[in-house]
């Protein structure tokens, strides 16, 4: 596997050495510019594979992307390949409807090490929850980015991600009460402790949420890119492209519905992705916001 793959792979051709928060930040900018966060190989009947030769070889040389299981395994790789002090974190992610966080550990973060400080850096959360700069590992603290403000809680050796987010505007009124959006102005994302993992603690869990129904992978296929102001995610035949702070402390949201023999297309222009096998999109009944 080559680093240099890599960088080229997320558009990256700035200091490979210099290992402070301005390149952290940097190279996570680059990959989550570049690098979707998604699910289609659950619906075009390939198998989400967890070894790093697959990812590498899905996301880095097939152009791909993956969800974070993958994502931020290569991140992890390509951080620790360029000097990065870097651990492996699990998170459990909070259901809206079940007002719980999940009983399994089904995230993959990461935490950073510069200078005796201690960083979050994730690029697989995907759509308006996705952070753009690493965290500072402060609990309590605001920390204001172009998506949201996010702020980390502290309480018994368990921390929590939350985001405080902005009003939308969706100039679409037959999608104003659409079950994909995100309705919470205060909203809770992850719980996580600092306990070191490895890939190999994940390996039950990315065989339970690509085989079973409970799954919201299973359930809806989708596929999330930041952008420079925002970002896309495409959800079953459903598109939509949020634009951060377009006005007035407010996110401009817009939808479209697709049709079937136009996802390839904006797979390739919005995404920047190909798929070598025939996606069936899905949208089904499983709780998913974008």
């Amino acid at each position: 596997m080559d680093i240099e793959a890599y960088f080229e792979r997320i558009g990256y051709t700035d200091s490979r050495k210099t290992l402070d928060l301005e390149t952290l930040t940097d190279i996570l900018q680059h990959q989550i510019r570049a690098i979707p966060f998604e699910n289609l190989n659950i619906h075009c009947e390939e198998e989400m594979k967890l070894d790093l030769k697959t990812t590498f070889e899905q996301i880095v040389r097939g152009k791909r992307g993956g969800w974070c299981l993958q994502v931020n395994y290569l991140l992890y790789w390509a951080l620790t390949t360029m000097g990065f002090e870097t651990t492996m974190l699990g998170g459990y992610v909070y259901s809206t409807p079940d007002d719980r966080y999940s009983n399994n550990m089904i995230h993959l973060l990461l935490q950073v090490t510069i200078d005796g400080r201690n960083y979050i850096a994730d690029a697989g959360f995907g759509c308006s929850y996705q952070i753009w700069q690493p965290l500072e590992l402060i609990p309590g603290k605001d920390q204001p980015q172009i998506p949201c403000i996010f702020r980390l809680r502290e309480e018994g050796g368990i921390w929590y991600l939350d985001q405080i987010r902005r009003e939308q505007c969706i100039p679409n009124a037959e999608f104003l009460n659409s079950d994909l959006l995100e309705k919470n102005k205060y909203r809770k994302i992850y719980s996580f402790t600092l306990e070191p993992r490895t890939i190999e603690d994940f390996a039950s869990v990315n065989t339970f949420l690509q085989t079973s129904p409970a799954s919201v992978f299973t359930s809806k296929s989708f596929c999330s890119l930041q952008t420079q102001e925002g970002v896309h995610c495409l959800v079953g035949l459903t598109l939509t492209s949020r634009r951060f702070n377009y006005k007035d402390n407010m996110d401009l949201v817009e939808f479209k519905t697709l049709k079937e023999d136009e996802v390839k297309e904006v797979l390739k222009n919005l995404f920047n992705i190909s798929l070598q096998k025939n996606l069936v999109p899905k949208l089904g009944d499983r709780f998913f916001t974008i």
